[in-house]
């Protein structure tokens, strides 16, 4: 019965995405086809889209007096209930792969205690996800931990990569035969560029994260509450580090046959002028993150931007320069910037695991679409073997800080009612798509 009802809810929620997503006009052989095996995607991550995250670090944080979260999540998009929708709307545009995340926070909500019900139910997602024709690609730790974790130090600590190798175990062995791919964090060197930016910020900002952490503490009395996005990087990075290489080979050790590699946050630094700090930045921004690159299986790169230096630090974005919902400039021309870089610093297979833009007005993100592919094709004439384009994000989504006031969704979603509807840019992403697809012999 369960597997009969799984898949009459399959098909339900295809013949509810045929509806969402207008019928496409029919097309010729198309003009350049994208090498066969390319992955066209979307992505999402859990604590954003499913709800209800209520034993995450963040949650707390959202939820303080004292929070600089614009919003707390709460429901999200209801992705946890409403995951076969969301799949079915992705094969609709014509995706092949769907890049999300699994909840450590949700699996572990108490210190070695393992949920086996939870683990069943990313059983049941992932399934559903390669019953909708796409290959899952896996987030293990996309940002949050359990609150446990942050309250006895988070990444801080040493014992921090065990902890997290101990996770990543327990979740291989239950879902390892059904990943197709899996990177152990999300942009893992984020609290790098959370330091560079940092740089820039007022001493007003510092003093809010701050007070919100002190806060955290007191509410879960915890001697040193750390979460990643509000941590010193100087004080976490040896430990991540350690926690990618441990938790890449709790990963391999497991059930399943996968990729397992490391996604990068990748913005563009440019250089202005003599003596520019565009290389120290950059040094920076990776430190020793692309050694892990090459003791991995792949990079994913995600991009959204330029930050340009000077002499004397990090410039304003240029006059006249279009600015993005989320506040910094609008610069597709860096997806190209950091694939080259990426294929300098690496031999590993290059993965556009996340690029996207926030904006109200689509054809913004139209634009950007049609950019964003137009690099990828530019390096691979120049010879890179560009292996994705995964665009962020599927849905309207809860934005960390900023809550729900960035939109960077290809869907909008409902707030109260979850009723997912296509914007115009889904509709274009399927005909780029549908025109780089290999004709049918």
């Amino acid at each position: 019965m369960a597997e009969f009802d799984a898949t009459r809810r399959t098909v339900i929620a295809g013949l509810a995405a045929s509806a969402v997503i207008d019928a496409l006009p029919a097309h010729s052989a198309p003009r350049r086809a994208m090498p066969k095996g390319f992955l066209w995607g979307a992505a999402i991550s859990a604590h954003q889209s499913e709800g209800s995250d209520v034993h995450s670090d963040s949650w707390l944080l959202e939820n303080l007096p004292e929070t600089v979260y614009k919003d707390p999540s709460g429901d999200a998009c209801d992705s946890y209930h409403l995951y076969e929708r969301d799949f079915a709307i992705a094969r609709a545009i014509g995706l092949n792969c769907y890049r999300f995340g699994i909840e450590w926070a949700r699996i572990e909500p108490e210190p070695g205690h393992f949920s086996q019900a939870e683990l069943d139910h990313y059983v049941r997602v992932l399934a559903s996800c390669r019953a909708h024709g796409l290959l899952p690609i896996v987030t293990y730790n996309h940002f949050t931990v359990p609150l446990w974790f942050a309250e006895r130090g988070g990444w801080e600590l040493p014992d921090s990569a065990d902890l997290f190798a101990r996770f990543c175990e327990r979740a291989t062995r239950a879902l390892g035969d059904q990943i197709g791919m899996a990177s152990p964090f999300n942009e893992a060197n984020i609290h790098r560029l959370a330091a560079m930016l940092r740089t820039a910020a007022t001493p007003e900002h510092i003093a809010k994260r701050r007070t919100m952490l002190a806060a955290a503490a007191r509410a879960t009395n915890a001697p040193a509450f750390s979460s990643i996005l509000f941590s010193e990087a100087n004080s976490i990075d040896v430990h991540l580090l350690d926690a990618q290489m441990k938790g890449y080979q709790a990963i391999k050790a497991g059930p399943g046959n996968f990729p397992v590699g490391v996604t990068l946050t990748t913005q563009a630094i440019e250089g202005v002028g003599e003596n520019s700090l565009a290389a120290e930045m950059e040094r920076a921004l990776y430190g020793d993150w692309w050694d892990a690159v090459n003791a991995s299986d792949f990079v994913g790169v995600q991009v959204y931007t330029r930050f340009r230096f000077d002499a004397k630090g990090m410039l304003p974005i240029p006059a006249g320069a279009t600015i993005t919902a989320a506040g910094y400039e609008y610069y597709p021309q860096a997806l190209g910037q950091v694939i080259r870089l990426a294929a300098k610093k690496t031999s590993k297979p290059i993965f556009v695991t996340e690029s996207g833009i926030a904006t109200d007005d689509d054809a913004r993100r139209v634009a950007w679409l049609d950019a964003s592919v137009a690099e990828i094709e530019s390096c691979q004439r120049d010879g890179i073997d560009v292996k994705s384009y995964i665009y962020w994000s599927l849905l309207d989504n809860f934005e960390w800080t900023q809550g729900y006031s960035q939109h960077f969704g290809l869907v909008a979603v409902d707030r109260r009612s979850f009723v997912r509807t296509a914007k115009p840019s889904a509709r274009h992403f399927a005909r780029l798509i549908a025109e780089r697809r290999w004709p049918a012999r």
